[in-house]
């Protein structure tokens, strides 16, 4: 569950549903399916939703052809919520279940948002707890656990009356089995120099995370507005990173409005990450996930929505559809593929970097 500062207001959602198509193709990865998200007031003060989202991976990435084959595998997620408002505060109540062949996952929900001053000012708390059951093919006997907790803390305030702002806090702790089972980190061949071997990875334990962002909306004066973001994320294995973001949507006319978005991410590596070590188990905890390792990337985004309110069709108070398409680019620092061509010597081969297509479609009918 993620709380924004800029997603408050007193008042509950509106009566909609949703019908979304996503789908991520990079990196030797596609990730697509639908999401279905349905909403209904259950009288002035409470709202109630569900949603169902689909997830098909077809990977054949650097990860997985470096010690396996391509996989697919499905994953489908169901969340069931509630909205109540009382006064000028809303309070959320949810629980999410994610299922695939070898991974179970339950999150429970809470959050409220309470409004001050007039509606100017905004404070929101959140809280998620996540019980996770690893499994893995092939290996009936292998069942591991990893318990999540979730804490965020926001505040937006409308500055004047084209510019609002807002800092949130976000803090994550986890315990458990937290590695994947399927992944494995290499080490020198002690025979031989210009081999190496594999053993799988190790992970400590515990992990806790946080996260501070500031964000800032302009509107201009002509029927367009700004947006900015700064994020810092730190956590207990080492990792810092940064992102910034920019993004612009410009109105052509009551129906059109096209939007565009860029952002960069760095961050460092994990402080028991290693692309090749120097010889088996040579200390505590083990990791070559490229996702520890140094890296940035960049985003580029564009899209075009249509909105038509008070619709002629039956029952429908607004339709919008929706195209947005997002450009990533990212480079590792000290991840090499050990998949390129060629014969290197270990640690010679080249640095890894890929590129990717997001896709999002979307239908929404207010009624």
């Amino acid at each position: 569950m993620v709380v924004s500062s800029f997603a408050h207001s007193a008042t509950l959602p509106v009566d909609n549903v949703d019908l979304f198509y996503h789908r991520y193709d990079g990196g030797g990865m596609v990730i697509d399916g639908p999401v279905v998200l349905a909403r209904k007031s259950v009288g002035p003060q409470v709202s109630v939703s569900g949603q169902y989202y689909v997830d098909m991976v077809s990977a054949a990435s650097v990860d997985v052809l470096a010690t396996a084959s391509a996989y697919k595998e499905e994953r489908t997620e169901y969340t069931l919520g509630v909205d109540y408002l009382y006064d000028r505060a809303i309070m959320s109540l949810g629980f999410t279940n994610s299922s695939e062949n070898d991974y179970e996952a339950s999150t429970l929900y809470f959050a409220v948002s309470q409004e001050f001053f007039g509606g100017m000012s905004t404070v929101t708390l959140g809280y998620a707890a996540g019980w996770d059951e690893v499994g893995k093919l092939g290996n009936d006997n292998f069942s591991e656990d990893a318990d999540r907790r979730n804490y965020q803390l926001g505040f937006s305030q409308v500055l004047t009356r084209n510019l609002l702002v807002g800092l949130d806090l976000e803090v994550v702790t986890d315990e458990g089995f937290l590695q994947n089972p399927y992944r494995q980190n290499r080490y020198l061949d002690p025979n031989d120099a210009t081999a190496y071997l594999y053993q799988p990875e190790r992970y400590p334990e515990t992990r806790t995370s946080t996260a501070v962002a500031a964000r800032a909306m302009y509107h201009l004066p002509y029927r367009a507005s700004i947006r900015g973001e700064y994020r810092y994320f730190s956590d207990t294995w080492g990792i810092n990173a940064h992102t910034v973001q920019l993004g612009y949507v410009h109105a052509l006319n009551q129906h059109w409005s096209l939007e565009g978005s860029v952002r960069y991410y760095t961050q460092g590596e994990a402080d028991f990450y290693s692309d090749l070590y120097a010889y088996e188990n040579s200390q505590t905890h083990l990791a070559r996930d490229k996702e520890m390792s140094s890296l940035s990337g960049t985003t580029l985004g564009a899209g075009a929505v249509y909105e038509w309110k008070q619709t002629s069709l039956p029952g429908i108070k607004r339709l919008q559809v929706s195209l947005l398409l997002d450009w990533l680019n990212f480079d590792y620092d000290n991840f090499r593929d050990v998949t390129a061509p060629g014969n290197y010597l270990p640690g010679q081969e080249p640095l890894y970097s890929f590129d990717a297509l997001v896709t999002r479609a979307s239908l929404i009918l207010e009624y």
